[in-house]
């Protein structure tokens, strides 16, 4: 049922954006074209003044210039700018709920009990020596420091995989 108010709500939303010219569907009369929007005349102001907004938030400082480009760019412009040899967002997914998280929030998503259980667990399981220093420090590190240490065995190649097989999944619990 919840689901349902929820799709109302879009629904309607949708409807009043449509109804007040902010926002259409692209190609709507032609049945549409998904991920593709074009904005009426409230909706290109309404567009303008949050550029606007943003633009002056993040550019007019000393230490900033402003730079207008396209996204879509030759990979060599990506490889200069540094994006694709510093730029990871590694992705970890739970085979039973199908859920999908960044590596680098998965510390952020579980308590600290968890953490501790999972660093015994793997050095248990794996019987390498660095996650059994990070067990034995775990026990009584604070939590920026086992942050820390977690986020530092998810980083170790030697050691995540195995830290991440102890682990069990933030939203559905299973292993």
């Amino acid at each position: 049922m919840a689901k349902n108010k929820k799709n109302d709500l879009l629904d309607n939303v949708v409807s009043l954006a449509k109804r007040r010219g902010f926002v259409f569907q692209s190609s709507d009369v032609y049945g549409g074209l998904n991920g593709c929007w074009d904005f009426g005349p409230n909706g290109v102001e309404l567009l303008r003044n949050v550029k606007d907004e943003w633009w002056k938030f993040y550019t007019y400082r000393e230490d900033v210039e402003g730079l207008d480009a396209s996204i879509l760019m030759h990979p060599r412009v990506w490889e200069a700018s540094g994006h694709v040899e510093n730029f990871t967002d590694p992705m970890v997914d739970c085979k039973q709920c199908r859920a999908r998280f960044r590596l680098d929030h998965l510390a952020e998503r579980m308590k600290a009990k968890k953490k501790i259980k999972g660093f015994e667990a793997a050095a248990e399981a794996s019987g390498v020596a660095a996650l059994k220093d990070a067990a034995e420090k775990a026990r009584d590190a604070e939590e920026s420091e086992l942050n820390a240490l977690f986020e530092a065995a998810l980083e170790n190649q030697e050691t995540s995989s195995a830290l991440l097989s102890a682990l069990n999944c933030p939203e559905c619990g299973t292993q």
